[in-house]
């Protein structure tokens, strides 16, 4: 849903887009709050195909046509090649635009937030092979003060390693007399990316694609993938212990947590009373995500779905496309980022609802 695409009407009666009590809590929380994110496939899925485009195929051929398409596209996307000659380009410009607006409504969000109460960090977990993230923060990174923490060290040939992430970056004035924490954004790729290459046996991040890149294929056994490989293990390890942390929020999006290990995390770390987890659904009831977390009869008081009928007010929805049907009204990336930028946000209405404008 893209609040910009509604046409305004002339009258002065305005309605709330957000429930105002349900987006200010999670926008606290988010400043009150150790901050963690985790991106799943879905947040790229308008440039970047999911595993469900290949169904019919055996889970070794469907495997490889994943990583193989996700590969040709993201060197479109990297070396940025004629919109003319690729309509795809445009496509990825819009994801790039989504990611771009989300991590700059983050960057706000850590400016704004006490240092004294909580670190001026967040770490952004993800099991995507794309480089959609990393692009968004090099285009704000232009023009705003902040610490991009990949996980690796080194100039020319950049190792990871997960020490890495145990960094704090402070500012301090040309005299030394005061030091102001930069706000930094830490990037863990659970299952790899397109731009990871094993040379010497250890993980080096490219600034290009790499034809044969350090992934975890979507085999269904990701778990047992995952933990035989070393370095994926401490991934997860990463993203374990910053959930046992006292006063901490982990927003979800695009996740739909089918991989089993995944879910074994969340059961164990939602059992941290100080962490409270945000599971934004695109669309329906978020039924399926309850079920494969194990949750289909009742749900944590610290686990949160957030639904679109939970973010979105009554008098907005009926606006948009009736009481009765919500199907049109979804929560993607841009629109999380939308209701944090903006949580009060209203928009004009007019008598005769045009549905095909939402």
């Amino acid at each position: 849903m893209k609040v910009g695409n509604y046409m305004e009407a002339n009258k002065n009666e305005k309605v709330n887009i957000y429930k105002k009590e349900i987006v200010k809590e999670i926008k606290n929380c988010c400043f009150e709050k150790q901050l963690n994110i985790l991106i799943g496939s879905g947040c790229s899925s308008s440039s970047m195909p999911l595993m469900s485009k290949y169904r019919g195929l055996s889970q070794e051929e469907a495997n490889n046509r994943l990583l193989e398409d996700i590969i040709r596209l993201s060197k479109l996307f990297f070396y940025k090649l004629s919109s003319k000659k690729y309509k795809v380009v445009e496509k990825f410009e819009n994801t790039k635009k989504n990611y771009v607006k989300f991590m700059g409504v983050i960057l706000e969000i850590l400016n704004k937030s006490n240092a004294r109460q909580t670190p001026r960090a967040v770490n952004i977990f993800t099991t995507n092979y794309d480089l959609f993230i990393e692009d968004a923060i090099n285009q704000i990174q232009i023009n705003n003060r902040l610490v991009f923490n990949d996980g690796a060290s080194g100039y020319f040939a950049r190792v990871l390693d997960s020490t890495n992430y145990n960094k704090v970056v402070a500012f301090k004035g040309l005299n030394d007399n005061y030091i102001s924490e930069i706000p930094s954004i830490n990037l863990i790729k659970i299952h790899g990316s397109v731009n990871w290459e094993m040379k010497d046996e250890k993980v080096h991040i490219l600034n290009s694609v790499s034809n044969d890149p350090v992934v975890v294929k979507p085999t269904g056994y990701e778990s047992q993938d995952t933990v035989v490989n070393s370095h994926f293990h401490e991934m997860l390890r990463v993203f374990q212990l910053e959930l046992d942390k006292p006063q901490s929020v982990l927003l979800v999006m695009g996740f739909s947590f089918q991989d089993k290990h995944f879910v074994k995390l969340i059961r164990r770390a939602i059992q941290n009373p100080e962490l409270i987890i945000y599971i934004f659904i695109y669309s329906g009831d978020g039924k399926d995500i309850s079920n494969n977390l194990g949750y289909a009869e009742t749900t944590p008081s610290n686990l949160k779905i957030i639904t679109p009928d939970k973010i979105f007010s009554k008098e907005f929805m009926e606006y948009c496309s009736g009481a009765e049907e919500t199907s049109r009204l979804t929560i993607t990336i841009e629109e999380v980022a939308e209701m944090l930028n903006q949580p009060e946000k209203e928009i004009k209405i007019k008598d005769e609802v045009e549905t095909d404008e939402c």
